[in-house]
Order: structure tokens, then C-alpha cells, then sequence
């Protein structure tokens, strides 16, 4: 059994490597964002590059976290923790000193191999080292931490890419891993699942990140058409085809397709795709609207966006407690309204926007909307499946998050009609955000009626989230132990 104690310095020093390697990966999911038009000037890059930029990291994390969890339960949580986090900074700097868009793109996709590695690592560390009196507050600080760091992270990378440049973004990450590991080495005891055997679902994880690949390729590039285009859109619909038939033949793979057979947990997936989609699509598009149209700085759009990450920090363990009482099937109806409401208040944010009286009431309301629906529905994911699948079912309604955001990131410029050069033009942007954002909205609306007309309250006992304050806005918490035996 763990004994490690919250209040010894071996505890501090496991909460301080987990925080530093987790909030990694969880800033440059978002600080990036910032820095785009940025790295669209210095490197000459289209739309279309900078739409690249965001979802190679995204496909292959989304496509590989199940898998990188998976490794840690068979050759050691910490090991495969700290080859994430010196993966993770060798990407970072192959990003920082890229010549041109495609090296940076290569660099991002090899980024997210790394944050598959580290991300589950982090949380299963906390659970297999501290004693079980101990590990909800250890679980509680490491979110609340990691949180804080969400917040703050958009502030300093627009410093950073106002002042030494865009590079730091990535750079930063170099030093944070070299406090990291030599941390984890000496301070975090090893574990793993002795359980475990049999080979790895790679062919799974490979036909998941594939068919995202290929599918975000047609999207992208879908607006200059030809045959590549049709081609690679058949192919990442077959491979999506192929991983299913995979998944469903395999007598222990990876993603299980039988979880779906609860009708609860397959809806609040359905109202995860709709939701992150939309916030992922959202805020690709918000940094570039408020640099490219309104003329903000990136640390005035970095803070600018802060509101909605300090709602949930401040107010998410509540939200979950009023769930608890009333069921979660009002917050998931509510709380995606709130949010499409919010993405309609930005259709006041245009060329000279206040603000105080444009872009604020517009954070406030969807922050408000995101507080009221992330911890029900993680709750919900939690409850609806035996306790034994809990960990798993967060896993793999993480991923759909993710993938839902790169989705949304591929297609939205397509569908609001943006070209190579839109953000460039900041008159042709500012229509075509929009746009982007009543199909945003849209989305929201369809998995409010999802929540409202499926979701009904879980059993009772069934498993509560651990990670109360969150701070993420590009998926949900990762709660339990995310892949455990998800072998094959």
C-alpha cells in the first residue's frame, strides 16, 4: 500500500514534479493560441499552417493518450512519465528553433507523443504514491496548482511573445523539464500494475491517430479541393471504420466498444463532442479575433481570456456539490446554453470593441456556462459505467474532447468561409468569426438537447470526480487511473 504522507518532503516533492510535468502539456494546449498570428508573420504561414500548428499536437495526443497510460501500467508510472516530460522538451525545443512552418508542425506532432506519455502519468503517480487518507487533497492540490498554472499561463506567454518572441513559448519548456526530471528520479517512488500482461492495442492507437490525421487533413485543405483532398477524406473515414472493427475483435483492446452499450455514458459523449468542439473552436479562433480585428497586444489578449479559467478555479467544486443535489441533467442542459450565449456576446467584439462592455460580458457568461457543466459532467462519465471502468471512461471522454477540438479547429474556418490569408485581413476575419461562432453555438445548442432529453442522474455510490478545481478549457479532467489494463 502507498504510504507516502501529503505533509513529508518526499509528498511535496511528488506534488511539485506531477504539477510541473502536467502543467506542461496543459499550457501549450492554450498559450499557444496566443502566439499564432505571431508565428503566422515571422514564418510567412497561411491559415491552413497556422490550423496545423494547433492540431498536430492534438492528433497525436487525443490519438495516443489511452496508449501512453497503458505503458506506464506496464513498465513503470514514473519511467514512462519522465520520458514524456524529456520527449515533451525535446519537441519544445525542435519547436523553438524551427526555420520554417513545416519543421514547426513536425516539432508540435512529436509534442503530443510526449504529452500522451505524461499527461495520465502525472495523476496515476499522485494515486500510487500517497496514502490513501491522503491522496484526495494530494489530487485536489495537484488540480488546483495545475489549474493556477492554466490561469497564468496566457499571461506569460503574451509577454513572452510580446517581448523575447514566440520561441519562448516552446523554449520555456526546456528549463521546466530540466527541474522536472532529476525531481521525479530522486523523489517519486516507481509503480506499476503487476496485473497487466499481453501486447499493447498499437494497432488501435495507430488507426485512432490516423483516421484523426486524415480527416483533419481533408478539412483543412478541403477549401482548395482536388482528388488528395477526396482521397485522404475516404481513407480517414475508413481508418476511423477500421479502428472500430479493431476495437470490437480484440479480446482486450484499448477502447472497449461495449462501455458504449450505457446509454448514459454514450450521450454524455455525445454532449463532450458537441461542447469541446465549439470551446476548442473558440478559442483557436478568439486569440486571432482579438489580435487581428480589435488590435489587442498577445499579453492583452493572453488577459483578456482569463476570466473563464478563474470562473472554473473559483467556482467549479460548487457547481459539482449543486449537481450532487439536483442531478446532472439541469447543469448539462444550462450550462451549454450559458455557453452558446457567451459565443453569441462575441459577435459584439469587432474593430474598436470596449472591453469592459463587449468582450467581458461575453467571457463572464461563457465562463459561467463552463463552470456549470465540466465537473457534472465528469461525474456523469464517472457514474454511468461499473466502478471498476471509471478510470477508463474519463479516459476515453478525454480523448473525445480532443479530438471533438481538432475537429472543430480543421473544419470551422472552412465552414465560416475564411481563406489562406484571412488573418491577414481583418475585415474578411471579422465576418467569418461571426460565422464560426453561430456554428459554435449551434453545436452547444444540439448537446444541451442531448443532456436534456438522455442524461439522468447516476446511481448512488458510484465513483465522484477527484479533480474539483479545474482549470483546462481544452478537455475535461483526466480522473482515476485513465488506461489501466486497456491491453491486448
Amino acid at each position: 500500500m502507498p504510504d507516502v504522507r501529503i505533509a513529508s518532503p518526499q509528498g511535496r516533492w511528488i506534488l511539485l514534479t506531477t504539477v510541473l510535468g502536467s502543467s506542461m502539456a496543459l499550457l501549450d494546449s492554450t498559450v499557444v493560441n496566443i502566439a499564432l498570428p505571431r508565428i503566422g508573420r515571422d514564418l510567412d504561414a497561411d491559415l491552413a499552417a497556422l490550423q496545423w500548428t494547433v492540431n498536430a499536437y492534438m492528433v497525436t495526443l487525443a490519438g495516443l493518450i489511452l496508449l501512453g497510460g497503458a505503458l506506464g501500467d506496464r513498465f513503470g508510472r514514473r519511467k514512462v512519465f519522465v520520458v514524456g516530460v524529456v520527449w515533451f522538451a525535446v519537441a519544445s525545443l525542435l519547436c523553438g528553433i524551427a526555420p520554417n512552418a513545416g519543421v514547426l508542425i513536425a516539432a508540435r506532432a512529436l509534442q503530443g507523443v510526449g504529452g500522451a506519455l505524461l499527461t495520465p502519468g502525472s495523476l496515476a503517480l499522485i494515486q500510487a504514491s500517497f496514502h490513501p487518507d491522503d491522496r484526495g487533497r494530494a489530487v485536489g492540490l495537484w488540480s488546483g496548482f495545475g489549474g493556477i498554472g492554466a490561469a497564468v499561463g496566457p499571461f506569460v506567454g503574451g509577454w513572452l511573445v510580446d517581448g523575447p518572441g514566440w520561441r519562448w513559448v516552446f523554449l520555456l519548456n526546456v528549463p521546466l523539464a530540466l527541474l522536472c526530471v532529476p525531481v521525479a528520479l530522486r523523489h517519486v517512488p516507481e509503480s506499476g500494475d503487476q496485473r497487466v500482461h499481453g501486447r499493447f492495442d498499437v494497432l488501435g492507437a495507430v488507426l485512432g491517430a490516423l483516421a484523426l490525421a486524415l480527416v483533419t487533413y481533408a478539412l483543412i485543405e478541403a477549401g482548395g479541393g482536388g482528388a488528395v483532398v477526396a482521397v485522404s477524406a475516404v481513407a480517414g473515414l475508413a481508418a476511423a471504420a477500421a479502428f472500430v472493427v479493431v476495437e470490437r475483435r480484440r479480446p482486450d483492446p484499448m477502447m472497449p466498444t461495449d462501455i458504449f452499450a450505457s446509454r448514459q455514458f454514450t450521450a454524455v459523449n455525445l454532449v463532450t463532442l458537441c461542447v469541446y468542439a465549439a470551446l476548442g473552436g473558440f478559442f483557436f479562433l478568439a486569440a486571432l479575433q482579438l489580435q487581428v480585428v480589435v488590435g489587442y497586444s498577445a499579453l492583452a489578449a493572453g488577459t483578456a481570456l482569463l476570466p473563464t479559467t478563474v470562473l472554473m478555479l473559483l467556482l467549479s467544486a460548487r457547481s459539482g456539490e449543486l449537481a450532487d443535489r439536483i442531478g446532472p441533467r439541469i447543469p448539462l442542459t444550462v450550462g451549454p446554453l450559458l455557453c452558446a450565449a457567451g459565443m453569441l456576446l462575441m459577435l459584439r467584439v469587432g474593430p474598436g470593441a470596449s472591453y469592459p462592455a463587449d468582450v467581458l460580458p461575453a467571457l463572464l457568461v461563457l465562463g459561467l456556462g463552463m463552470v456549470t457543466l465540466v465537473a457534472p459532467l465528469t461525474a456523469t462519465v464517472l457514474g454511468s459505467v461499473d466502478v471498476s471502468r471509471a478510470g477508463l471512461a474519463s479516459g476515453i471522454n478525454n480523448a473525445a474532447a480532443r479530438a471533438a477540438g481538432l475537429v472543430a479547429v480543421a473544419a470551422l474556418p472552412l465552414l465560416a468561409g475564411m481563406g489562406e490569408e484571412a488573418y491577414r485581413e481583418p475585415g474578411a476575419f471579422d465576418v467569418a468569426f461571426g460565422k464560426a461562432m453561430a456554428w459554435c453555438a449551434g453545436a452547444l445548442v444540439v448537446g444541451a438537447v442531448v443532456a436534456a432529453a438522455v442524461v439522468r442522474r447516476p446511481p448512488p455510490g458510484c465513483k465522484r470526480p477527484e479533480c474539483l478545481r479545474h482549470g483546462g478549457v481544452t478537455a475535461p479532467p483526466l480522473e482515476g487511473e485513465p488506461v489501466r489494463k486497456r491491453l491486448a
